[in-house]
């Protein structure tokens, strides 16, 4: 005697059970989009959208580094994992972004 081909079902565990009215059941289904909150972006742009203002602006920038280390200059142009640094005081430096611990405008 062979083995029954058996397939296991279990509903979500995001919906609930409903023994009420069959008719809003069907209509749930038919509109599944509605019940269920939308993905966030990954990407939300806020970080390109402060680099842009900040190259097209010429802003005198703070770059602290994790080592405690400080940078002064402006952004030149910026890519996925870099910064390109200008500065009048010293070369110009490529700053990789996990080397970065946070940066801030300069004062005056």
């Amino acid at each position: 005697m062979e083995a029954a081909n058996r397939r296991l079902f279990r509903p979500p565990l995001a919906e609930p059970k409903e023994h009420g009215n069959p008719q809003r059941r069907n209509n749930d289904h038919q509109h599944p989009s509605k019940n269920k909150k939308s993905i966030p972006p990954e990407q939300t742009s806020a970080e390109n959208f402060y680099y842009v203002k900040q190259m097209q602006s010429r802003t005198p920038m703070v770059i602290v580094l994790h080592d405690g280390e400080t940078i002064e200059g402006t952004i030149e142009w910026y890519d996925r994992g870099s910064l390109k640094i200008h500065r009048d005081n010293g070369p110009n430096l490529l700053l990789f972004k996990p080397s970065i611990k946070y940066m801030y405008k300069a004062e005056g």
